[in-house]
């Protein structure tokens, strides 16, 4: 047979839940199922019945009601009918029974005085409210008196009265002084009940003026001030003792009635000197405990909450050291009405029974009367289902008519109780509240409750089952409660499953589903021990937990039953908690509390702290290996690892290192896994498919790593299908006809199982194919053929094996084979910048000729020849690659005056194309290089012979070539400069008339029509006179012979040996450049008049632009354009105002290319500038002590600071005698000596080679740029010429210094 029972008192934690079902089925409390029943109105929320309201503010009464249909509202004043629409003061708010009364606009509360009742009321019946009294508070003024000065004797009496106004409701009394200071009050002086101030006895402190009374009206928030009362005290020595006399009460006896509930208030208060002491007694009885309070010094008595048992007689007894007195008040206690048994609700079904019962009581008993509907039940309509019997209402086959609201009225004399509740007859078919599928979690071997709240009309039964499909339960083993709730006693894991509720009567029936699971409960595996440590030392509680591993567990750790300390030597780890440095205040119990949402377990352990004995020698090592492995939780894709930590051998461990081995693939070899920090001796290990692992855990110290701990156990994961795909997907063609697809095949145990193989697709891109797919075994290459020549495909690679497919890869794309390039580029232009630079344009060609992935194109250029020599020579090709898409280039080092050939050829992956058809052009002339020697031969007393070779590089035609010489005596002075022009075609010249036993110093150089070029040196010394004979001093003479040309070699007959040197034709040679990113150093040579005023004009290469022009301040022979785009071509040149015409061949250079960040110029640094200020300072002191030294004389010749700085063909000469002026010394007055010397072989040679660019520019290696553009300067290496005069006397240019010291 099926159980049932009622709520043991046993399970208390039944009650809320099981109440609640049973009050639903009363009065539903499921909002749901509320919106969807008919039921009768119900009074929410109501005004009090004495309801005391401001005068200055609206008046609201409140009427508040719930019903289904909702309710209408109406109301009763003073008995009749509150024809609300009638008044334009009265508003009812919507959807409510709340009168608001509009007084702020004009109405006047007392009007409104009077008795309201509220009805509420639907098709299912009407429920009414209580009676509320409205009345508006009263704040009077007090009525004018005058107050007579009271004059007092000391140790009388005295009481001030102070007769408040009557108000509603009663104002609060208190007394203070002009300085709104309340009074201060003692056993002596007190404030009774009724607000009167009494004196037991005065004394002269008590005389002052200003003894005022206040009432404070709370409800208008208002304060009523009496005029303020006189008292004097006049002394009377000595002061007349007297007995206790009662000042109030009057009499010896008084009667007093209070109502049950409230507080009871009883006072004495007494007269007398000393003053008295009021003790309270009941006669017959005890005051009653904890509800007994005494104030005003105890002459008050307060009982709260009276009861009809607190009746009796209270006597106070006031007394001193002359005697006492005593009064009795007989107290007895009424009771307005209050409930035994207020009517409840009741839900019937057709046909049913029910009684309504209202029990109430009260001193004396009051009177019960019944209404229906808000009318007296003797007047309302008939109803054969009701028969009223006193306090109660039965009802008998009750129908759906019967539905209506009752009121209960219970009254005396004292006040009245009123009660509505309501019959509702429903026909409702079963509903089941509690919601479907509800999942109940339970401990295995606790009791488990499943809900069923149910509702409907009649009652329904309710029947279990479990599954979907299973008989009805019944047995020992459930027990079955009236409210639905089926109770599994004790819990197991059969239990686990799906159990229906079905609810059903004659209207219908309804089923709902709930599911049990049954958890493991949560254990401590490994408590925590009973740990003895010593001072300063180090401790560890275990607490290993094991729980169900669907549920989470939280761990705390208490000491001593409360929180650990806020101490950061306390560490907390997942299973274990170590206190660190311990001292003597961790003594104490130590509890480990594991929480789940279930259940909840813990265990303590006792720590005892003890001195250390003394310290022996410490000895450090490594620790000691972990033992004791265990594997708990096992899962498919992750495992628990636990040990227990060897010795750590008095160095802490400071981490675990975990390692695992897979037998299945890698037996016998050991891979990282994981570490965790040395304080946990858990963790949870995340796992792989397919792999047969085993586990081993090293310590670390300090000192070292321990050896490995013993292997774990065993435990070999289910295959799986993969997780994840190749990686690395690439498609290349190696053959214009085919795609190499390939990619990084999965290692080890990323397999997740056997059989793994690969799922090779691909398809053309942009072309609506299907996908074309193989499956390969465990390579890592596939290999498509017939494919067209370099098409993109989109290609991925899935991995699989004997279990399913990885998730879809993402594609990538590829392409077929390259081929080569099918067409050349077209309309290939050359533009010549100079003799040394050229730039290329061409037309690219069509991508799809390409036939594979552009990389870029390359220029072949090669020298024809050279234009002077007419001779060929070996071709040498060179190459220039142009990456991208470029269309131009520049092509440096080249050649002056030679024939060059050049094609282009695109460039894809797989080779070079076609090249394009062979581009001649020409470059012009340059200046020459120095000639290749110059040799000087065959000294006589007056003649030396002079030979050489013509320039190895002419980069032109020759036109002449220049001799300069000069002679140098034995001082190191330089005699004046004699120039020679020589035709290009000689090879040879002798020189006559020289001075005997004298050192010339020559300069000599090739010329092309573009101007001369490098020059060598060279020293030789005629022969000397034997005879003696004296030689003429320098500066002698006036000039010299004619010169005489023959046919080679070519003598020249040189009389007087000085003569003063006329100035050449004016003209400016050797501009040189020296780019950098935004600016460029111009240097060049002047010939020509003094006090020239030079011009420096640029612009873009190849630019028909005009020229930019750019003044030089004084006569430098130097500038620096600044400003400069970076990467570009500028063409320059130098001029000369004044003179028409007159500027320098042009020059192109290159600037450098933009770099993403600038090195701060040393240069412009102060310590730099500092510095070299001081290493000058320190040369100079040198020199000047070296010259002193070295030097006799007071001269210094001028034309010895000019050989290193000025021109040779220009020296300034006195115009009276012919000779060099002289600068004097004015200190020392001795001349300064300088020298010079030639090789050995008395021949200077210059090495050059004819395709390098590694001396391209001054001191600059060849670099290209991205383009293939040049980086550094388009000029030759140049050879030092001599200095000449007349020069600008500036220092160089600090950006040059700057460059050369860099």
């Amino acid at each position: 047979m099926m159980k049932k029972k009622s709520i043991p008192a046993s399970k208390p934690f039944l009650i809320l839940f099981l109440c609640q079902i049973i009050s639903a089925l009363d009065v539903p409390l499921d909002s749901k199922l509320l919106e969807e029943l008919s039921q009768p109105p119900t009074i929410t929320h109501q005004s009090p019945k004495d309801y005391i309201v401001d005068p200055r503010e609206n008046i609201v009464i409140q009427c508040e009601a719930k019903g289904k249909p909702p309710p209408s509202f109406s109301w009763t004043r003073n008995g009749t009918h509150f024809d609300i629409d009638k008044d334009a003061q009265v508003t009812m708010k919507p959807n409510s029974g709340t009168l608001v009364i509009n007084i702020m606009n004009g109405g006047k509360a007392e009007a409104y005085e009077g008795v309201y009742q509220c009805t509420a009321r639907n098709e299912r019946g009407a429920a009414i409210s209580n009676n509320i009294v409205i009345r508006p508070s009263r704040s009077p003024l007090w009525t004018k008196e005058k107050l007579e000065p009271n004059q007092v004797r000391e140790g009388d009496s005295l009481v001030l009265h102070c007769r408040p106004p009557v108000g509603l409701p009663p104002p609060i009394i208190f007394w203070m002084d002009n300085a709104f200071q309340r009074l201060p009050q003692s056993e002596r002086v007190s404030q009774g009940l009724n607000g009167d101030l009494y004196f037991s006895n005065v004394q002269p402190e008590d005389t002052r003026e200003d003894y005022i009374c206040y009432a404070r009206f709370n409800h208008t928030q208002t304060i009523q001030q009496k005029q303020p009362i006189s008292v004097k005290v006049f002394s009377t020595k000595p002061a007349t003792e007297r007995q206790p006399v009662l000042l109030t009460p009057t009499g010896s006896t008084s009667t007093k009635v209070e109502l049950r509930g409230n507080v009871l208030l009883l006072e004495c208060i007494a007269a007398g000197l000393p003053t008295p002491v009021i003790r309270w007694i009941k006669e017959g009885g005890e005051l009653p405990a904890n509800r007994t309070f005494f104030e005003n010094f105890k002459k008050t008595l307060k009982i709260i909450d009276v009861s009809e048992a607190d009746s009796g007689n209270y006597k106070c007894i006031a007394r001193n050291t002359l005697g006492s007195v005593h009064h009795v008040i007989s107290v007895t206690v009424k009771a307005a009405p209050y409930w035994i048994t207020a009517p409840r609700n009741l839900v019937l079904s057709p046909g049913e029974d029910g009684t309504l019962i209202c029990r109430a009581n009260g001193n004396p008993k009051p009177s019960i009367s019944w209404l229906a509907n808000g009318v007296p039940i003797a007047i309302a309509p008939e109803d054969p289902s009701r028969k009223v019997d006193g306090d109660t209402i039965i009802f008998s086959h009750v129908q759906e008519r019967s539905s209506a609201v009752y009121q209960c009225n219970a009254s005396n004399e004292y006040g009245y109780l009123l009660a509505n509740a309501f019959v509702n007859v429903l026909a409702e078919p079963p509903r089941i509240l509690t919601p479907a599928n509800k999942l109940y979690q339970v401990i295995a071997d606790s009791p488990a409750l499943l809900d069923c709240a149910y509702f409907g009309s009649p009652k329904p039964e309710i029947e279990w089952f479990k599954g979907v499909k299973g008989s009805i339960l019944r047995g020992n083993e459930y027990v079955f409660h009236d409210n639905g709730t089926l109770e599994i006693p004790v819990a197991q894991k059969d239990s686990t499953g799906t159990y229906t509720c079905v609810a059903r009567n004659e209207l219908g029936k309804i089923q709902n589903e709930v599911h049990l699971e049954i958890k493991d409960p949560t254990m401590i595996i490994k408590q925590p021990e009973y740990k003895v440590v010593q001072r300063y030392g180090q401790v560890s509680f275990e607490c290993i937990i094991k729980h169900d591993s669907t549920l989470l567990p939280t761990v705390m750790w208490l000491k001593d039953n409360d929180e650990l300390p806020d101490d950061e030597r306390f560490l907390v780890g997942k299973d274990n908690l170590t206190i660190m440095n311990v001292t003597d205040k961790d003594d104490g119990t130590y509890t480990c509390i594991v929480n789940t949402t279930l259940d909840s377990v813990s265990a303590s352990a006792v720590l005892t702290v003890v001195a250390a004995p003394p310290t022996p020698a410490i000895i450090y090592a490594r620790p000691n290996p972990p033992f004791d492995l265990e594997l708990t939780g096992q899962l498919e894709r992750s495992i628990e690892l636990s040990w227990i930590p060897g010795d750590e051998n008095n160095s802490p461990i400071t981490h675990f290192v975990i390692e695992y081995e897979d037998g299945l693939h890698e037996p016998g070899v050991w891979h990282y896994q994981t570490e965790v920090p040395g304080t946990q001796t858990t963790v949870q290990l995340k796992l792989s498919p397919y792999v047969n692992y085993s586990f081993r855990v090293i310590a670390v110290n300090k000192i070292g790593r321990s050896q490995p701990s013993e292997p774990s156990e065993q435990y070999l994961t289910k295959s799986a299908s993969p997780d994840e795909n190749p990686a690395n997907v690439q498609g290349i063609g190696s053959e214009p006809d085919n795609l190499v697809i390939t990619w990084e095949s999965l290692k080890g145990f990323q397999s997740n199982g056997p059989g793994l193989q690969y799922k090779v697709s691909w398809r053309q891109k942009d072309v609506d194919d299907e996908w074309t797919s193989v499956i390969v075994a465990n390579v890592s290459k596939y290999i498509v053929s017939g494919t067209p020549t370099f098409v993109p495909y989109e290609i991925k690679v899935q991995a699989l094996n004997d279990l399913g497919y990885a998730p879809e890869p993402s594609e990538v794309i590829g392409h077929s084979g390259e081929d080569l390039p099918m067409v050349a580029p077209g309309n290939v232009q050359v533009h010549v910048i100079n003799s040394t630079l050229a730039k290329v344009h061409w037309d690219p060609v069509p991508l799809k000729s390409v036939r594979g992935h552009l990389q870029g194109y390359k220029v072949y250029y090669w020298k024809v020849q050279s234009l002077s020599r007419r001779s060929r020579r070996h071709v040498e090709k060179k190459i220039l690659t142009f990456r991208g898409n470029k269309t131009f280039g520049m092509l440096p080092g080249l050649e002056p005056y030679s024939s060059y050939k050049l094609n282009v050829r695109v460039v894809n992956g797989k080779g070079e194309g076609p090249a394009s058809p062979d581009k001649v052009f020409k470059t012009p002339e340059g200046v020459p290089s120095s000639p290749s020697y110059l040799k000087i031969t065959n000294p006589t007393l007056d003649s030396l012979t002079l030979e050489w070779g013509s320039p190895t590089h002419p980069n032109g035609v020759l036109t002449s070539y220049i001799l300069k010489f000069q002679p140098i005596n034995n001082t190191h002075e330089l005699g004046p400069l004699v120039e020679i022009r020589i035709p290009a075609n000689e090879s040879s010249l002798i020189l006559k008339n020289l001075n005997y036993s004298t050192r010339y110093k020559f300069y000599f150089n090739a010329q092309t029509s573009v101007g001369s070029g490098s020059q060598i040196t060279e020293e030789a010394v005629t022969i000397m006179d034997e005879a003696g004979i004296l030689r003429p001093a320098v500066g002698a003479g006036k000039g010299y012979s004619e010169i005489l040309f023959a046919t080679s070699p070519v003598m020249h007959t040189v009389r007087p040996t000085f003569y003063k040197v006329q100035p050449l034709y004016p003209r400016i040679r050797n501009v040189t450049t020296a780019a950098a990113e935004t600016y460029a150093n111009i240097s060049w040579e002047y010939e020509g008049p003094d006090h020239a005023n030079f011009y420096v004009e640029y612009g873009v290469a190849g630019s028909k632009e005009d020229w930019k022009k750019e003044i030089v301040n004084g006569s430098r022979s130097f500038f620096v354009l600044k400003g400069l785009t970076p990467g570009t071509a500028y063409k320059v040149r130098v001029g000369a105002e004044g003179l028409s015409g007159f500027r320098s061949s042009e020059d192109v250079f290159e600037t450098g290319p933009a770099m993403a960040s600038r090195q701060v110029d040393i240069a412009t640094q102060g310590w730099f500038i500092g510095l070299m200020c001081a290493v000058a300072l320190l040369i100079l002191i040198l020199l000047i002590v070296c010259f002193i030294r070295r030097n006799k004389g007071g001269k210094y010749p001028v034309k010895e600071k000019e050989d290193a700085h000025a021109d040779p063909e220009i020296q300034p000469m006195k115009e009276d005698d012919g000779t060099f002026g002289e600068y004097s010394d004015a200190e020392d007055h001795k001349p300064l000596k300088k020298g010079s010397r030639t090789p050995s072989d008395r021949t200077v040679k210059k090495e050059d080679s004819d395709d390098s660019l590694v001396d391209y520019g001054e001191g600059v290696n060849g670099q290209f740029n991205e383009d293939g553009s040049f980086i550094g300067q388009y000029s030759g290496k140049k050879e030092k010429e001599p200095a000449e005069g007349n020069e600008s006397s500036e220092a160089p240019s600090p950006v040059n210094a700057m460059n050369s010291f860099v």
